[in-house]
């Protein structure tokens, strides 16, 4: 018997996180850690000078046929802020494999991965069971859990990681009891175990921004039971319920919000998980599209599958763009162009599509890998708002 606390033994009775775990072998069986090499996972937010253009990224890559990379090794990190080991801060992350981990788990002690799969399911083996993770929907991986990503295809997705709190849902306010995205439908896995022994079983730790490798001779997913709230779990995006202006003027996207970490400072998070999925757009005598801006909150956005509304060319899947704090930015001359002359009536935006945003109060360093040696980052992007043009002096006033 093993617990597993997510929170300290004295937080509020509302807010403690514990489970406990009915092992064969306790997970203090193993060989010491070593250090091992980073790969492409840093929290070196120092290593390239702060950039303040608005930054746009092509789809990462994917690993070749003649390679093989599981999801442990697929890990770049993009951008990211703070010191894992004050418990603040957060770092983005994207993974591209195409193996499973065979006799092999990870464990993050830094914090909380919220994983977007954006191409190919992920069939991931965790303590606590196993959980099937499909693009469209997202998993969270807590603090300090085991688990081993399996993968049918070549795979290629999202990781926000944050070090302060956990993930919890936003407060309602006066939307009320019902909205946006609802308790019940969050899973989490039952229990599974393998009672497999004599074998060379690797634990991959992230510690304090690096990696350290142990070995044991049997496999960690040996939980035949469980119990309590500190589990990890998955979410279909599609199961979202939107919420939006029904007679006129732009709400803001943090009504989009499915997850968010909190910080000390009241409305103001870590880190929100914000979506913009299909729906219906009505409001009249407004400018539709999401409107142009300078934020306090860095945004760092990734598209799963289809066209992001405000910027239909440029943006793809698999893709992602970063604008930091104030760093203004909006809507593409096309996409303006469109929604200045069409006529007002309701209309499906975003069908067949699912873009995504990682919004925090941080501003975020973008790592060397992000910013040169993985030639992905877009330099014309800044070319898409060129041809906005002067309409007010057309007019005479």
């Amino acid at each position: 018997m093993e617990q597993l606390s997510g929170t300290a033994f004295t937080a509020p009775r509302e807010t403690n996180k514990r489970s406990w775990l009915y092992r064969i072998l306790p997970s203090v069986k193993h060989y010491p850690f070593k250090k091992i090499e980073n790969g492409l996972i840093t929290h070196n937010w120092n290593e390239e000078e702060p950039n303040p253009n608005q930054l746009r990224w092509k789809p990462f890559d994917l690993p070749s046929n003649e390679q093989q990379i599981d999801f442990v090794q697929g890990l770049a990190t993009i951008c990211g802020a703070g010191d894992a080991r004050l418990r603040h801060g957060i770092a983005i992350h994207v993974y591209s494999c195409n193996v499973s981990m065979i006799d092999k788990a990870f464990c993050n002690s830094d914090g909380d991965f919220l994983i977007v799969p954006q191409k190919g399911t992920l069939f991931i083996k965790t303590e606590f069971g196993k959980m099937c993770v499909a693009p469209n929907e997202i998993c969270v991986i807590q603090n300090g859990m085991r688990f081993s990503v399996e993968v049918e295809e070549t795979s290629r997705g999202y990781i926000l990681e944050v070090f302060d709190n956990h993930f919890v849902l936003p407060y309602l306010g006066p939307i009320g009891a019902n909205g946006l995205a609802n308790p019940r439908d969050f899973q989490t896995p039952v229990a599974w175990f393998e009672n497999v022994k004599g074998i060379h079983f690797k634990i991959i730790l992230k510690f304090q921004g690096n990696l350290f490798e142990s070995h044991q001779d049997h496999s960690c997913f040996n939980v035949v039971a469980w119990h309590g709230n500190y589990s990890p779990y998955k979410y279909n995006l599609e199961n979202f319920m939107t919420i939006n202006t029904v007679s006129f003027d732009h709400a803001d996207p943090s009504i989009f919000t499915v997850l968010t970490c909190p910080s000390l400072k009241p409305g103001t998070a870590i880190a929100d998980f914000v979506i913009f999925p299909p729906r219906w757009s009505v409001a009249e005598n407004t400018f539709r599209p999401p409107y142009y801006h300078r934020n306090c909150m860095s945004e760092f956005m990734g598209l799963i599958k289809g066209n992001y509304e405000a910027k239909k060319e440029g943006f793809q899947p698999g893709g992602a763009s970063l604008h930091n704090l104030m760093i203004p930015h909006g809507p593409d001359f096309d996409c303006y162009n469109n929604a200045v002359n069409e006529e007002l009536k309701p209309v499906r935006v975003a069908e067949g599509t699912m873009s995504f945003m990682f919004e925090t109060c941080f501003g975020l360093a973008v790592t060397k890998w992000a910013n040169k040696t993985c030639e992905k980052l877009d330099n014309e992007y800044y070319k898409c708002w060129q041809t906005l043009e002067d309409n007010f002096s057309k007019l005479n006033v």
